[in-house]
C-alpha cells in the first residue's frame, strides 16, 4: 500500500480508539495533515476485543474525572458521529465475597460519591436483587454505580474512523509502523512498512504493542502487555442490567441486549506479544466453572465463542499521556490496561492538547511518561484494574 503524502505533521500509530479519537481531537483543530496508520485492521486489536464496560468507579480522583467526562461523550456519540453505539446505562456493580474486600469498595465508594456520582453501597439482599439467581452466600455485599453500562465498540470504531477521513485525516490499514527518523534529539519521521514519510510528532497509540513501538524507538519504557480471554454465551432470556465484577478475582460479565452474556476472567500468560492471541481451552474451563458457582442457574448454558486481546499495563495502573522528554516529538497515548475504551474521549483530547502544545490539565505524577524516569512515589497508583 502506499501512503497519500510525503510527509504529514502528525503520524499516530494505531487505529483503535484512542488512535481515531485523538485524531479527531487533532482535526477539530486544524493540526493535519495528519496520518493514522495501523499494523492491522479496523478492531484488530483491543478496540475490537473489549467486553464494552464503560465505568466511572475508580480508586483516584483523577481517573474519576477522566471516565466521568467520557461517559458525557458516549452519551453523545450519536448526535456527534451519527452511529448508535447502544450505550445502556445499567449500572456497574462490584461484588464482596468477605468484609475486607466489601471496607476495599466502602472506600471506592466514598470516593466516588465525593466527586458528584451517585455512588451506592449494597446489602447482600440489594445485591441479590439486582443479580437474580445469585448463590446464597456467595456476595457480602457490593458497591453500584447506576450510570456505568456498556456500548458496543464496533460502531464505535466505525464511527470514528469515518468521521476521520471525512475530516480529511489519511488512515492506513496493513501499515505498521517500524521505527522513526530523528533530527538533534527530537522526531523528524516515521518509517513505516510503506515507506518512511517526515513528521514532528508521532503519537503511540498502540495499545498492546505500544511498548514493543516505544523500545523499537530507543525508549526504555515499563508497559508490559497482557493477554486476558473473553466468551460470549448463547442467548438468555433478559435477566440482568448491571455489568457484575467479583472484587476478589476480577471476574466480569454482562447480559447484552440480545441475551448473550459477555465477560472474563483472568487465567495467567506469560507477558508480551510474541505469541499472540489465541484463546485457550484453560479460560473457558475456568471462566464457566466461576460463572457456575456464582450464578447456578447457567449450569448447561453453551459457549458460542471465546477470544482474547492485549492489556497494556504499567505499574503503577494510571495510562501514559503526553511527550516523551527523551525524544521531543513522540507523544504517549497508550498504558490503559484493559480501559482504554472506557477512557478514550476525554484520554485523547489530552494527547491531542500535548500534540499542540498546550498545557495539560492532569497531575505528571499520574500520567506523565517522566514519572518513570525517577524514584516512585508510595501513593499514587489506580489499583481497580477489575472489569
Amino acid at each position: 500500500m502506499s501512503l497519500g503524502r510525503s510527509g504529514y505533521r502528525v503520524v499516530i500509530v494505531g487505529a483503535g480508539i484512542i488512535g481515531l479519537y485523538t485524531a479527531h481531537h487533532l482535526a477539530r483543530a486544524g493540526a493535519g495533515p495528519i496520518l493514522v496508520v495501523d499494523r492491522g485492521f479496523l478492531s484488530t486489536g483491543g478496540s475490537g476485543r473489549n467486553g464494552g464496560g464503560i465505568r466511572q468507579q475508580w480508586e483516584t480522583r483523577a481517573t474519576i474525572r477522566l471516565a466521568r467526562e467520557a461517559v458525557e461523550a458516549y452519551r453523545r456519540f450519536g448526535r456527534d458521529f451519527g452511529h448508535n453505539i447502544w450505550f445502556r446505562q445499567g449500572g456497574y456493580l462490584f461484588l464482596a465475597e468477605n468484609p475486607a474486600e466489601l471496607a476495599r469498595l466502602a472506600r471506592v465508594h466514598d470516593v466516588v460519591l465525593s466527586e458528584g456520582l451517585p455512588s451506592r453501597l449494597l446489602t447482600a439482599d440489594e445485591v441479590a436483587q439486582r443479580v437474580d439467581g445469585i448463590a446464597e452466600g456467595a456476595a457480602v455485599g457490593g458497591a453500584y454505580l447506576p450510570t456505568d453500562g456498556t456500548i458496543y465498540p464496533f460502531p464505535a470504531v466505525w464511527g470514528l474512523y469515518e468521521a476521520v477521513r471525512d475530516e480529511g485525516v489519511e488512515v492506513a490499514l496493513g501499515v505498521e509502523a517500524v521505527g522513526v527518523e530523528r533530527d538533534a534529539g527530537r522526531i523528524r519521521g516515521v518509517i513505516t512498512s510503506a515507506g518512511t514519510v517526515s513528521a514532528t510528532t508521532v503519537v503511540n497509540a498502540a495499545g498492546g504493542w505500544s511498548g514493543d513501538l516505544s523500545r523499537r524507538c530507543g525508549l526504555d519504557v515499563p508497559n508490559v502487555a497482557t493477554r486476558h480471554e473473553i466468551l460470549a454465551t448463547e442467548p438468555m432470556k433478559p435477566f440482568l442490567d448491571p455489568m457484575v465484577v467479583r472484587a476478589s478475582d476480577g471476574l466480569y460479565f454482562s447480559q447484552t441486549m440480545r441475551g448473550e452474556l459477555v465477560g472474563g476472567l483472568t487465567v495467567p500468560h506469560p507477558p508480551g506479544t510474541q505469541r499472540g492471541v489465541p484463546s485457550s481451552p484453560r479460560f473457558v474451563a475456568t471462566m464457566a466453572r466461576a460463572l457456575v458457582r456464582l450464578l447456578p442457574r447457567l449450569e448447561g448454558l453453551g459457549v458460542l465463542r471465546a477470544w482474547a486481546g492485549f492489556y497494556d499495563d504499567t505499574p503503577d495502573g494510571f495510562p501514559v499521556l503526553g511527550e516523551d522528554p527523551r525524544l521531543p516529538g513522540f507523544v504517549h497515548a497508550n498504558g490503559f490496561g484493559g480501559h482504554g475504551f472506557m477512557l478514550a474521549p476525554s484520554a485523547s483530547r489530552r494527547v491531542a492538547a500535548a500534540v499542540l502544545g498546550e498545557r495539560l490539565d492532569l497531575d505528571p505524577k499520574e500520567f506523565s511518561p517522566a514519572r518513570f524516569l525517577g524514584p516512585r512515589p508510595t501513593d499514587r497508583a489506580e489499583r481497580l484494574q477489575l472489569g
